[in-house]
């Protein structure tokens, strides 16, 4: 045996470990992106999918080796299908399409922009491109944005009614936002998310409507809602989200600031492409409450 063939054997061992932990640690990654997204904490995700706190703290650092089974569990708590939290090496087909091909060097911004495109293409009409036959405005953002305020002097110009969704969701489950979730878990309060859509479609003429942020990760719903209203996302710094929030007298933040900012930035970069997806932006950074509104109702004069 020569010196070559007896080490090629610990070469490839080291390889594959290292391979191994490269994909655990994009698995953590999705995990750790995919909470934010749907705005689950560790402990409401730990409460429904049956894994400890501890646990899932490992599963989100790439120091848990995971089972299929606990990825199940996890994806199920989250309403998300297993493929979602699963890294997918677009290198290792055979052949690459030519629409993988040419989204693969895209920017998260292209890419919501590109499907965006393309699925107002296969609606077949479904789409609706007409301001004028909109249902009203729809503002969506992290809170702290500004779509409370904004959205109450929006309708208040429009001499239209302003609904937050949130209070049609509590309306429709006979709790609030907090027990619905925590009782019942994301399927039951997505599923109210999506009726209650509805019901402020078949109730309302024209309305402003406020959406809560972790609604643009559930892609049917959030296409549903760019399909019948003008959507307009509010966008401000985490700094400013974080100092609106604490001003209006929740002081959670502040009891762990560092990472309650680190996870508020995390937030925001796993939604963002999807925000990015609505018909208009405002930034509210930096800027007066009136001089936020006379820009909102200038972009949403044809739709409110």
């Amino acid at each position: 045996m020569t010196q070559k063939e007896s080490i090629l054997p610990s070469e490839v061992s080291e390889q594959s470990k290292e391979a191994l932990t490269a994909y655990i640690n994009r698995i953590a990654k999705l995990v750790r992106g995919m909470r934010a997204q749907r705005g689950m904490t560790r402990k409401v995700l730990s409460q429904h999918s049956g894994i400890s706190e501890r646990y899932l703290a490992q599963v989100e650092t790439g120091k848990a080796n995971m089972s299929i089974s606990l990825l199940w569990r996890l994806a199920d708590a989250m309403n998300v299908g297993l493929n979602d939290i699963l890294p997918v090496d677009t290198h290792s087909a055979t052949e690459q399409g030519p629409l993988q091909k040419l989204i693969e060097g895209f920017t998260p911004e292209q890419e919501a922009r590109a499907y965006q495109l393309l699925q107002q293409e296969l609606a077949e009409g479904q789409i609706v491109r007409d301001q004028d036959q909109y249902k009203g405005v729809a503002l969506i953002g992290l809170r702290g944005a500004g779509k409370s305020t904004l959205g109450r002097m929006l309708a208040d110009d429009s001499g239209i009614p302003f609904v937050r969704l949130s209070d049609v969701i509590e309306q429709l489950g006979g709790l609030d936002l907090h027990e619905l979730l925590t009782l019942f878990g994301q399927k039951a309060y997505r599923k109210l998310e999506r009726e209650a859509i509805d019901y402020v479609r078949e109730n309302y003429d024209r309305v402003v409507l406020e959406i809560g942020g972790s609604l643009v990760s559930e892609k049917e719903t959030y296409s549903y809602v760019r399909n019948h209203f003008y959507t307009v996302w509010l966008k401000a710094q985490p700094e400013e989200h974080m100092n609106r929030v604490m001003a209006q007298g929740d002081l959670r933040p502040m009891a762990a600031s560092q990472k309650a900012m680190d996870d508020l930035k995390l937030i925001l970069t796993e939604r963002e492409p999807y925000y990015r997806a609505a018909d208009d932006m405002l930034d509210t950074s930096g800027r007066s409450v009136e001089d936020c509104a006379r820009e909102l109702v200038d972009k949403c004069a044809n739709a409110a």
